[in-house]
């Protein structure tokens, strides 16, 4: 082997080694510490939002009329309960949050707010309802008891491919039975739902958002129950006005 062809290889070895010691935080330099979901986000979600209703106006403006379950694959039981459906009697049992549990609450009119409620975790604040999500990134444990909300679990997709981007995919389980729609169209505690949460910045710098869920519920659907949803970007003083629940 020749001398030259020698000193190359001898070259590329080192850069070699010396690239694998500063991924490991050699070199005498104290390594950091690992990024959380908070300080390497693949896409920036906080601040304020207004539901943008464009499509299925009639059931998500007003409360639909009494056995209006339009697009939504009900089972028979499902159709069954959706039928049976009396706001006084919800009202009068407490149950009058029945229609902004998690997956109903995000098609209803009206803002929210998200920030970060520490490093490892995501909060969402809505005003219909002035309920609160909140999606873990960490292993935490599932609650005791189901609730309108359930327990999300969040991670980060990144893309492959610079600029370093993605999107927020959230499961839900532990769900307290309710409604996708206020006007009794049903979900069972065994239902579950996974969401994906898109941002995008407009030709005009709009600010966007856009959800896509997937509920899923043998018991009342027969088959995956999807749908998207969009909001807008507010600015930074925008008015949030939180509002009870309602069962009409």
């Amino acid at each position: 082997m020749g001398a030259p062809r020698l000193i190359l290889i001898t070259v590329l070895l080192l850069v070699a080694a010396a690239r694998i010691e500063a991924q490991r935080g050699g070199g005498g330099r104290a390594q950091g510490p690992p990024p959380t979901p908070k300080s390497d986000p693949a896409i920036d979600m906080t601040g304020t939002y207004t539901a943008v209703i464009s499509e299925d106006w009639a059931q998500r403006m007003v409360t639909p009329r009494k056995g209006d379950y339009l697009r939504v694959p009900l089972t028979p039981a499902g159709r069954k309960l959706a039928d049976s459906w009396d706001p006084a009697r919800d009202e009068a049992a407490g149950e009058q949050c029945r229609g902004y549990g998690a997956p109903g609450i995000i098609r209803l009119p009206g803002r929210l707010r998200i920030s970060w409620q520490d490093d490892t975790t995501l909060k969402m604040e809505l005003e219909a309802g002035n309920q609160t999500r909140v999606f873990h990134f960490n292993a935490a444990p599932p609650p005791p008891e189901a609730s309108w909300q359930g327990h999300s679990m969040a991670q980060w997709q990144y893309t492959v491919n610079p600029p370093r981007t993605g999107e927020l995919k959230v499961d839900t389980t532990r769900l307290r039975p309710g409604y996708l729609r206020k006007n009794g169209v049903p979900y069972s505690g065994n239902a579950t739902m996974t969401e994906y949460y898109h941002r995008m910045t407009a030709p005009n710098g709009d600010l966007w958002l856009t959800v896509v869920s997937e509920l899923k519920d043998p018991e009342n659907l027969r088959e995956p129950f999807v749908q998207s949803t969009h909001f807008k970007k507010l600015g930074a003083n925008a008015t949030f006005k939180p509002e009870p629940c309602s069962a009409r």
